[in-house]
């Protein structure tokens, strides 16, 4: 492919910082091979000076592959790597550090849960809130910031400190450490060692770092000091493509570049070779309503083609249904399913698509990270209630429930595996207030033992009181309430329609044995299916067809996004769902979504006007 001048301009820059801001699909990969190559050719840089950093293993091996095949070459001495290998090569010539020194992901999370654990704390979304809580252990050491000053996302603020010191006591005891200590440590080793500073600065005399936009300040500290004296730091990325500012990636960095190195140039990769004109102008309307970013505007190389198609359905069953008779209809012309993309924002805003996929026997591809909902917690609560209505009596089963909402009922008076309530009226019989909650929840488990499923789930909601500990839980969790409610909207219809306990049950198992199978599938590459990720997940990707999906206030922006930068990154990442698309786009939204009246997002407008 012939370079444009822009690209040109990028790949025969030698001395000095550049700035290179690339648009998606603008051949920003291409610009670092070529570049490198440049640079080897054309100035006689040696190999072994060069470095390229990446953000992935996966991209630092496709980035390599591709340098190679450019070159014709097997072998190269650039050093292609991530961050974190660098910096572990670094610690390994000074520290004598090994890879087994480095805890694994496995062994995090299970210190995690210990010490959670061991502190008391019960938190049923157990394996969410361990991710969450390493985010935040993260957040804080790749941002140094100091932990008094630090308010928790996720858990009480004294909780969260206390965690957080433990994690890290216990991984020093076991000598051990974790990424974000690799990144501290190398920066401490290089301020306070000059010596081994100038030694890696002589070698890697060139550095070009992709994805630029997704650096934290501690990665950027240390590449600051590699590329000094001489500043030979080519930075490629787009601040209008950062999206991870949970991980303590900021578009600031990118944009303060040019304060940082006043003699720096910037070049702007303008053309998009990816998406045709019609989606390239939509998504740069949609982006130019962000305040903070660099003004720049993307043309497409690839003229005419479709418009982007919106659509607003009365309800989200209906926008379903047209979803399923879209895909039918591009198959039936021959469209490949596999080139095809449904785009949702969060992992739980799959389920009534994958429903309404099986129902029009459309296989998928879903990644590994799209839960089941019959797995959620709240469903086995809402469950075990049920079972227990239908007659079982495992102690299990009452212990998920027996005090949701709270009833002040002990655990320590279930004393066998099978529970009988009159163990229970006995244990509690010279409390006269406790027999009037017994009384009460076998009246509801009565009830219940007569009902639909429907009615059931209904009924444990409002009846029981079910919500009411949602709402508790969501404020112990510093959780929006609302989240917890669109789990239980989602598994409250999805009970629609079933007549018995026992249809509703199989339907379950068999939902659970399609999603098995349809993976199996995938991964052997047994089917042509088409792709459901959520819409981080697709950074990266390009898909002929794609379909934007529920582009509702609440859900796109998330109710999470209040503050203006907030809403601003929920922005970049629905620039970034709208530019995988290359031939087709869809933005559909709907007016009701599980009963409850819902509006278009504010995106939608803004794709069309600037």
């Amino acid at each position: 492919m012939e370079l444009n001048q822009a690209q040109k301009n990028a790949v025969r820059h030698k001395d000095g910082p550049m700035l290179v801001l690339a648009g998606p699909g603008s051949g920003k990969t291409l610009v670092i091979t070529e570049r490198t190559k440049y640079l080897i050719q054309e100035h006689k840089i040696y190999e072994e000076n060069i470095l390229v950093i990446t953000f992935t293993r996966a991209a630092a091996g496709e980035m390599k592959e591709r340098f190679l095949r450019l070159m014709g070459i097997n072998g190269t001495g650039v050093s292609f790597g991530t961050f974190h290998s660098i910096f572990f090569a670094i610690l390994r010539y000074a520290y004598n550090l090994r890879p087994e020194n480095i805890i694994r992901e496995e062994e995090r999370r299970a210190c995690i849960k210990d010490i959670v654990f061991s502190m008391g704390q019960e938190y049923e979304d157990e394996k969410e809130f361990i991710s969450e809580l390493l985010s935040e252990i993260s957040m804080v050491k790749g941002n140094r910031i100091e932990l008094s000053t630090y308010y928790s996302l996720s858990c009480g603020d004294e909780v969260f400190r206390r965690i957080y010191r433990e994690y890290n006591k216990k991984i020093k005891s076991a000598k051990k450490i974790d990424f974000d200590d690799m990144l501290l440590l190398c920066y401490e080793l290089l301020s306070e060692r000059s010596d081994i500073l100038k030694l890696w600065q002589n070698k890697f005399k060139y550095i070009l770092v992709d994805e630029f936009q997704d650096i934290n300040i501690l990665q950027y500290d240390i590449v600051r000091m590699l590329a000094a004296p001489k500043n030979n730091l080519f930075i490629v990325g787009d601040d209008d493509q950062s999206i991870y500012r949970f991980r303590g990636a900021k578009p600031e960095i990118m944009l303060n570049f040019p304060q940082d190195y006043p003699d720096s140039k910037k070049i702007f990769l303008n053309i998009n070779y990816r998406s045709n004109i019609h989606i390239i102008n939509c998504a740069g309307h949609l982006i130019s309503h962000n305040k903070t970013r660099y003004k720049k505007e993307l043309t497409a190389h690839v003229k005419g083609g479709s418009e982007v198609l919106i659509g607003h359905f009365e309800t989200m069953a209906e926008q379903n249904d047209k979803l399923a008779e879209e895909i039918i209809r591009l198959v039936k012309e021959n469209k490949s399913l596999s080139d095809m993309a449904i785009l949702v924002r969060t992992n739980l805003g799959a389920g009534a698509i994958l429903h309404k996929l099986m129902e029009y026997n459309i296989p998928f591809i879903a990644g590994d990270n799209l839960p089941n909902i019959y797995d959620h917690w709240i469903t086995q609560d809402l469950v075990s209630y049920i079972r227990i209505a239908m007659g079982e009596n495992n102690r299990g089963l009452y212990f998920r429930i027996i005090n949701r909402p709270t009833r002040y009922i002990g655990r320590e008076c279930f004393d066998n595996h099978q529970v009988n309530i009159k163990d229970i009226y006995d244990y509690y019989e010279d409390k006269e207030w406790m027999r009037g909650r017994i009384e009460q929840l076998e009246y509801d488990l009565a009830m219940l033992s007569k009902m639909t499923p429907f009615a059931a789930i209904q009924y444990i909601r409002r009846g029981i009181g079910y919500e009411e500990f949602l709402k508790e839980y969501a404020s112990q969790r510093k959780m929006k309430y609302e989240e917890l409610l669109d789990i239980i909207d989602e598994l409250h219809e999805s009970s629609r329609g079933f007549t018995s306990y026992s249809d509703w049950f199989t339907h379950m198992e068999e939902y659970k044995e399609e999603l098995k199978r349809q993976a199996q599938n995938s991964k052997n590459r047994k089917t042509d299916g088409i792709h459901i990720m959520t819409m981080h997940s697709s950074k990266g990707l390009e898909f002929s067809r794609v379909f934007l999906i529920d582009v509702n206030e609440g859900i796109t922006p998330h109710k999470k996004a209040v503050l203006p930068e907030s809403i601003e990154e929920e922005r970049r990442l629905f620039y970034v769902a709208m530019t995988r698309a290359k031939k087709q786009l869809y933005i559909f939204s709907s007016k009701q979504r599980y009963n409850k009246a819902m509006i278009p997002s504010r995106f939608i407008a803004e794709t069309i006007q600037q």
